[in-house]
């Protein structure tokens, strides 16, 4: 309410006879200090020898269009009355159209003008010097930031507030023919903010911030920032912050482009030896990166996966990885796509909580580039996988279009023999597609029996060989071509159509199709301590499938083929192991009351099959009869024959059998 026209309203009473006198204005339009009210209606009412009146204002529009605030039916009424010299006062509550009633105090003077406008534990107070009509200072105490949801529209129009309060100082500067000027100090406590479409949300926000924030005539923001954040959490997409500890300090200078995008030329972020990032931005109107130039370093690496990282981690299946060492990196995107990265190492650990892999003394500089070729080079000290050792190797790599190659084939030492990288290549996410890699793989001489003591399984012998000329990974699959072979019991096991669906995420899903060719089965039942089987062992396992490491599925066959030289014989301890584990049962001729005189009998033909669907395994053998099957044929005198009768067995029950069996804990009896 302007100075002048209270004053009108008070001359106009004063000139009146000593009765009841009533004032009215009608104003189309007030503007003062960058606020317009419209169709304002002000009645003042005197009652005859009282000490107060009665003032009145109704705005039917209230608007700030710099600031982006409009408030409809606004209404104000309050007892005014006079204080020392020409100060008057007035309080009473403030209605608008939609909105919680406030309360609202004004003490208005030739000097200056003073208002308070409160709600609960908020308080806005106002002032305003006569002789500097052009500014206005504000005093924030527990504002809620709800109050400056239609200031962040202006700037963003997809940000909604959600929760906080702030405290501070603002001062506003509305010069005739100047940009509109709002500069201020806030301290903010339990700020939340979110997007429209979810993917940039802010929660439980402490820190300090200084702004100057400059609107001009002819549209433009202009925006320089700078703060601290004691604690807090952020969503940008997939990565997700946590702070907390020591403050984090940033700083923004932006300019809003036209269509309500924004520049940043001076973009900041300095959290000790965590990070420190400098550079620039430019986001379209939905908060989306369009460009990027920064440069960023870590002394700190280990603080990374906690405060900056989990998003990324989780997503990819590595919760919890832990780094050490420095690193630094320079960052170019355009378009939203990776123009640039030149990525320096020096002595990084990376370690997987799970045991995965390991990886210890990682060092040198990855450099890629969207356009022309650039060289670079990794290499590291040593490592693991899943356990496995393995050496030093050295990544000689070359970068152009956008892809990220090796110059060279990579070789290192791993479980007694070779492992070979060839034609690797990587590249990263643009366009729509999610990260795509391709390589080449060859296994030489790696012994199987350090493989085998690594994982914790029973004492193999052998050598695992082979090449797999190409592998993909692309959409959380990884394919490859070609197919490996594991020299294993004095035979070989061919292992083909392998592929794997997130390798490093929830629940991995390996399917392969494999094959046995003439192994020892004298050497295999020795190390499962299953009896003894002496004859050479072929089969199939066809569509096998493995979720997080146990079997969904399979079709397996697995029998004997006669071999020149070699004895086909079965000790008794065997076949009550197979008894035991496939509800199988022996059956003799007239010799039967001589078996239990036998060590071991001859036989013709093993043979046994399983189907695994659904937790169940659907058995077969050599041959059937009614309902039963053929698992063993003897030969000789004793004659032996192992009969199974249940055709569907629970899978989980068949795997504890063969696990009794193994470790001597069941002791089966044998019809």
């Amino acid at each position: 309410m302007p100075w002048r026209i209270l004053t009108l309203l008070l001359l106009a009473l004063a000139a009146a006879p000593a009765v009841a006198r009533t004032a009215t204005a009608r104003i189309d339009a007030i503007t003062s200090a960058g606020v317009e009210l419209r169709d304002v209606r002000v009645r003042l009412h005197w009652p005859a020898q009282a000490a107060q009146g009665e003032l009145r204002i109704e705005a039917a529009r209230i608007e700030a269009p710099a600031l982006g605030y409009r408030f409809t039916g606004v209404r104000w009424q309050c007892p005014l009355a006079r204080q020392q010299g020409e100060a008057w006062r007035c309080e009473g509550p403030l209605r608008g159209q939609g909105g919680a009633p406030l309360h609202l105090a004004v003490d208005l003077s030739p000097a200056s003008t003073d208002a308070v406008l409160s709600g609960g534990d908020a308080r806005l107070a106002l002032h305003r010097n006569a002789g500097s009509p052009d500014a206005t200072q504000l005093e924030l105490t527990r504002v809620p930031m709800l109050w400056a949801q239609a200031l962040l529209a202006q700037a963003w129009a997809g940000g909604r507030l959600a929760a906080g309060t702030m405290d501070g100082t603002i001062a506003l500067h509305a010069p005739d023919a100047r940009p509109l000027q709002v500069e201020g100090r806030l301290a903010l406590a339990g700020l939340g903010l979110e997007s429209d479409d979810g993917s940039v949300a802010l929660g439980d926000v402490d820190g300090t911030v200084r702004f100057d924030l400059r609107v001009p005539q002819d549209g433009g923001m202009l925006l320089s920032l700078d703060g601290g954040i004691a604690r807090g959490e952020a969503l940008f997409g997939n990565a997700y912050l946590a702070l907390g500890g020591p403050p984090v300090a940033f700083g923004i200078d932006a300019r809003q482009l036209a269509g309500g995008g924004w520049s940043a030329p001076r973009v900041e972020w300095r959290d000790g030896d965590a990070l420190q990032a400098q550079g620039s931005a430019e986001l379209d109107a939905q908060a989306s990166l369009q460009s990027l130039e920064l440069t960023a370093r870590s002394q700190a690496l280990a603080a990374l996966p906690d405060r900056y990282l989990s998003g990324w981690l989780g997503l990819a299946g590595l919760s919890g990885l832990a780094l050490d060492g420095a690193a630094t990196a320079r960052v170019q995107l355009d378009g939203g796509q990776l123009q640039a990265l030149d990525l320096s190492l020096d002595q990084v650990g990376i370690s997987d909580p799970r045991g995965r892999f390991r990886i210890e003394g990682l060092e040198g500089d990855l450099r890629q580039a969207a356009g022309g070729e650039v060289d670079s080079e990794l290499r590291w000290r040593g490592g693991a996988l899943y356990e496995l050792g393995f050496g030093p190797v050295r990544l000689p790599l070359r970068s152009g279009s956008g892809t990220l190659r090796l110059r060279e084939a990579a070789t290192l030492e791993m479980l007694g023999g070779q492992v070979r990288l060839e034609d690797f290549s990587l590249t990263p996410p643009q366009a729509g597609a999610g990260l795509r890699v391709g390589f080449g793989l060859a296994l030489d001489a790696l012994d199987v029996g350090q493989l085998a003591s690594a994982l914790g399984w029973p004492e193999f012998r052998g050598t695992l060989s082979g090449r797999i000329p190409t592998a993909r990974y692309a959409d959380e699959r990884l394919d490859f071509d070609g197919g490996l072979s594991v020299h294993l019991f004095d035979g070989r096991i061919d292992v083909g159509a392998l592929s794997m669906e997130r390798p490093f995420g929830v629940a991995p899903t390996l399917s392969a199709d494999m094959s046995l060719h003439d192994l020892d089965l004298l050497d295999i039942t020795g190390v499962f301590d299953f009896g003894s089987i002496s004859g050479r062992l072929h089969g199939r396992i066809d569509g096998l499938r493995l979720v997080d490491w146990t079997a969904t599925a399979f079709d397996a066959e697995f029998h004997t083929e006669p071999r020149r030289g070699v004895r086909q014989r079965i000790s008794q301890r065997a076949v009550q192991d197979i008894s035991s584990v496939g509800d199988a049962s022996f059956v003799s001729s007239l010799q039967g009351r001589l078996i239990g005189l036998f060590d071991d009998f001859g036989y013709r033909r093993i043979g046994i099959g399983c189907r695994l669907a659904n937790e169940v395994c659907a058995m077969s053998g050599l041959h059937s009869a009614g309902n039963g099957f053929t698992i063993v044929e003897g030969a000789g005198v004793p004659r032996l024959q192992v009969v199974g009768f249940n055709r569907n067995v629970d899978w989980p029950t068949l795997l504890e059998r063969l696990a009794a069996v193994a470790t001597g804990d069941v002791a089966p009896v044998v019809d």
